[in-house]
């Protein structure tokens, strides 16, 4: 089986204010729905074109490529197409990333990443604190026509790996502990808000199935994400007969380390082992792939005023090694992993707004030293 090692494209077509918070400044907007409802359409839409020409380049790809990554992930919205409000679509820049990857020898996994309504309540989600998608037939329906029309337009091309049907749709437990819950701007349109059954799920993933693969060849590959319930999935796919598919599940120290008060390795050791032991479980059953992971950690960002400058920075790098190092070695029980993400800044000399933000940046991680490829 073929190990994937992949990277997340975000921010570039679906927009995370924590990521860029300047394409935000001065609208108050915390959210992409949000700040297409703000800012005056002709302004946004140049804003929105600046950043989509500058974000992500052709020399990224080549960058990519010279750190043996093979696989790109990349989040496009269900207005992708431009055919639903706000309507900045962005299919000439998914064409684009398509004509890159071939030229580079890349694969591309589109993933959708936000449907009307939300299907977690996130920023991610397009809109925070609403978390009503699943509850509206046609919205469902409209986001299973993105998928065909997405598949149809690439089902040909050399550079698709596949189409990950929906990002995080958020599970009970998760939606009652999320910070974004309760959150929403406008509390009338997050009436009716709530996490997605696993019983819409599963139906909702059958459809899904069928349509595409009706679509696509079968030697594209169909990704469902967990839905925050990785132990659930067990033999799902088996059962329906589906071929040709991947199971794709987030795992972030930095997400754990909301719910437990000790920063040390001991801890995150503990809990990376727990989910490579649930990993070699399901993949009895289906191929797990890392989606989204980042060696962010409040242990390695510990600072000392008594060390220098340089003593500190040593530290750091050694600390970042050892917790990738941990990881590697966990995901390597699966069909591969997907760092989550590539770059904040297009300039990555530029400082982040935040340091503790800069191992979130795969680029970054990879100029300082924090990560080591090589046999990974």
């Amino acid at each position: 089986m073929e190990k994937i090692k992949g990277v997340n494209l975000g921010n570039w077509l679906v927009l995370e204010k924590w990521m860029l918070p300047e394409l935000f400044a001065g609208t108050g907007a915390e959210d992409e729905v949000w700040l297409n409802r703000k800012m005056n359409p002709a302004e946004l839409k140049e804003k929105m074109k600046e950043h989509r020409d500058t974000f992500i380049t052709e020399k990224d790809f080549a960058f990519i490529k010279e750190q043996g990554i093979g696989l790109l992930r990349i989040p496009v919205p269900y207005f992708v197409f431009g055919d639903r409000e706000p309507f900045n679509g962005c299919i000439e820049y998914l064409d684009k990333a398509f004509d890159w990857a071939e030229k580079y020898g890349l694969q591309i996994l589109i993933d959708l990443h936000t449907v009307p309504g939300s299907q977690n309540g996130y920023d991610n989600g397009g809109i925070t604190g609403v978390c009503k998608w699943c509850k509206n037939p046609q919205e469902v329906e409209f986001a299973l026509t993105v998928l065909e029309r997405l598949a149809e337009r690439y089902k040909e091309r050399k550079g698709l790996y596949g189409i990950e049907v929906l990002n995080e749709p958020i599970s009970f437990l998760v939606y009652a502990t999320a910070p974004s819950t309760g959150k929403a701007v406008d509390k009338e349109e997050a009436k009716g808000s709530g996490y997605v059954p696993m019983p819409f799920l599963e139906n909702f993933y059958r459809v899904a199935y069928k349509r595409l693969r009706k679509i696509l060849p079968e030697d594209k590959t169909i990704m469902f994400h967990d839905g925050f319930r990785l132990r659930h999935w067990g033999r799902f796919f088996r059962k329906e007969n589906m071929k040709n598919v991947v199971l794709d599940t987030h795992i972030y120290i930095f997400a754990m380390e909301s719910f437990v008060p000790i920063h040390k390795p001991w801890v995150y050791q503990i809990y990376i082992k727990s989910q490579q032991r649930l990993i070699k479980r399901i993949q009895k059953d289906v191929p797990v792939v890392v989606g989204e992971w980042c060696i962010c950690n409040k242990y390695a960002e510990k600072t000392d005023s008594s060390m220098s400058q340089d003593a500190a920075a040593k530290r750091r790098r050694e600390r970042y090694l050892e917790i990738a190092a941990l990881q590697l070695q966990a995901w390597s029980e699966a069909k591969g992993w997907i760092y989550w993400s590539y770059q904040f800044k297009p300039n990555r000399k530029e400082p982040l707004d935040e340091k503790w933000k800069e191992s979130w940046d795969f680029s970054r991680c990879v100029e300082n030293g924090w990560i080591e490829l090589k046999n990974r």
